[in-house]
């Protein structure tokens, strides 16, 4: 057995709900040890890096109840059972901002706690944007604005922007722009 194999043993659903569902998985380790697992198994979602012509920043703000506290961020959405991640991104993109792009370039993707979840976001950035009109989902209460980019790096640096997918798709496209420099 491989040093860092683990074989699953049994599994078992110990919560199931609308968005996710919770499974107790007992596992062997390599070295023969047993142990459990509680995953949080996640369809997964979206992030969006939508810059516009003039060098500003697509960004969302909402309350997110888990954190209690209104947000700023980068649009964002979860994946529909079996949905195409770039779809999904263009739906997101135009329901929470109103803004189509012509252009998409995949960032990769990230996973957001993989120690006890199994949730991956696909970073996404999309250019050449028009706008059309927002079309949130039903109680998908939001803001869109833009600001300049070097005004985004500043709201992360000072903390108002401590989201780790929005700050993980800067850093994304930051790494892309040194390459192409």
């Amino acid at each position: 057995m491989d040093k860092f194999e683990e074989k699953t043993l049994s599994s078992k659903t110990v919560y199931k709900g609308k968005i996710f569902e919770i499974t107790d998985d007992e596992i062997t380790l390599s070295d023969g040890l047993v142990r459990h697992r509680e995953i949080i198994h996640h369809p997964g979602g979206v992030v969006i890096f939508a810059l516009k012509d003039n060098g500003n920043l697509l960004l969302v703000k909402q309350n997110r109840y888990a954190v209690k506290s209104v947000q700023t961020e980068l649009p964002a959405g979860r994946l529909e059972k079996g949905e195409d991640p770039l779809f999904a991104a263009q739906r997101e993109l135009r329901e929470e901002t109103g803004y189509v792009a012509k252009n998409w370039e995949s960032l990769g993707y990230i996973f957001t706690t993989f120690g006890i979840c199994d949730e991956k976001l696909y970073l996404f950035k999309a250019t050449d944007l028009t706008f059309d009109k927002p079309q949130p989902d039903e109680g998908e209460i939001l803001d869109y604005f833009e600001l300049p980019l070097s005004d985004v790096y500043n709201l992360v640096k000072n903390g108002t922007i401590n989201d780790a997918k929005t700050i993980c798709a800067i850093a994304r496209y930051n790494l892309e722009s040194l390459q192409t420099e």
